[in-house]
């Protein structure tokens, strides 16, 4: 019996900052279990370079085997959208430090690589600021990054628009702010956020729609629009910049965004408060978005108690840490919160059960 399941058999009242606390604790204790049991485990800042270089190459040998007409497109595609995943919860690992935290050449040279391989994505060296916000205010309205994910937004055509393409999301609510001064302000937020990678991400993306919408109605009408040798030779390196990078970014951001706007709370939520700030979503109708984002409803929760962890310990640690933060009140699949809007607040919504 625990410290918290004492106090409670005594009669005694508990805190939510006394069950964060033990949580925490026991969340830790188990970690470090884990460490001692497996040595390799302390081998923190090889395993992540390890799991870069395999998620990089992957990447590489893939296009290559593209271009070469080896691997079809959507094998490609596939496949990149699950090394991304990785790369995300490196970055993610990377931005609170768990890398190489005294070599700041390798440290930067990973999260130089996180940028490369996933160029839609802001720096992950200007992230870092909002996501260090986001443990201290997760939830509440100044939560940027929880905004950014669509947390807290009803559901509808808007919302669906900013999970599959946020450049296009922003460029129209800046268009459509009051008064030119806020529209220009928020032009050049989304610019100075994608600037540069971001830019050659969206735009050969949009190139790719535009070009291929555009034939495909001509041929539909039967007269197919001209295109110039360079003009082929331009698409095609768009094409396989798309196969390779930008189709396998945009399955994985959707993913990510999808889990993650649901699993955090945005409303009704106690500043600091880790036992509202998210839930545990592990039903099984949601591996298929589980599997591009590296199964993050199940196990993000995990990191909002432990920050210390790496990616692959969380994983290690999810069946006991499931246990222990279920007996301390944290939710499970609580698919109420689509209705809701992400609110913590029940209302008259019951979610459902851990399983």
């Amino acid at each position: 019996m625990n410290s918290i399941e004492k106090e409670l058999d005594c009669g005694r009242s508990v805190t939510d900052q006394q069950k964060i606390e033990e949580v925490t604790r026991q969340i830790t204790e188990h970690g470090n279990e884990l460490r001692r049991r497996y040595p390799v485990l302390n081998y923190q800042n090889a395993l992540g370079a390890s799991a870069m270089a395999v998620s990089v190459t992957v990447m590489v040998v893939t296009g290559v085997l593209y271009v070469k007409g080896i691997m079809p497109a959507w094998l490609c595609i596939l496949v990149n959208a699950l090394s991304t995943s990785i790369i995300h919860e490196l970055e993610h690992d990377l931005i609170h430090r768990l890398y190489f935290r005294k070599q700041p050449l390798a440290h930067n040279f990973m999260m130089l690589l996180c940028w490369l391989t996933r160029p839609g994505m802001p720096s992950p060296w200007l992230r870092r600021g909002l996501h260090f916000h986001h443990h201290k205010e997760s939830g509440t309205a100044t939560d940027v990054e929880a905004w950014i994910t669509t947390s807290g937004n009803p559901w509808g055509i808007l919302r669906l628009l900013k999970l599959m393409d946020g450049f296009l999301f922003g460029f129209v609510n800046a268009v459509c702010a009051p008064g030119w001064r806020q529209k220009m302000k928020l032009l050049a937020r989304i610019i100075r956020l994608n600037t540069p990678f971001g830019l050659l991400y969206w735009g050969s993306w949009y190139v790719f729609l535009g070009y291929h919408l555009s034939t495909w109605l001509g041929g539909l009408a039967g007269v197919p629009p001209p295109s110039s040798p360079l003009m082929l030779q331009v698409m095609n390196m768009i094409d396989c910049v798309v196969v390779i990078v930008v189709a396998p970014n945009m399955i994985r951001q959707f993913c990510l965004y999808f889990i993650s706007s649901n699993m955090h709370y945005y409303g009704d939520v106690a500043p600091r408060n880790a036992l509202q700030q998210t839930q545990v979503m592990n039903h099984w109708l949601l591996w298929p978005f589980q599997l591009f984002c590296f199964n993050f409803g199940s196990t993000h929760s995990i990191h909002h108690f432990v920050v210390k962890d790496p990616f692959y310990l969380r994983q290690m640690t999810a069946p006991y840490a499931h246990e222990v933060m279920a007996k301390a009140g944290v939710r499970f699949n609580d698919f109420g919160t689509y209705k809701r809007a992400n609110r913590f607040k029940l209302d008259t919504v019951q979610f459902q059960s851990r399983g």
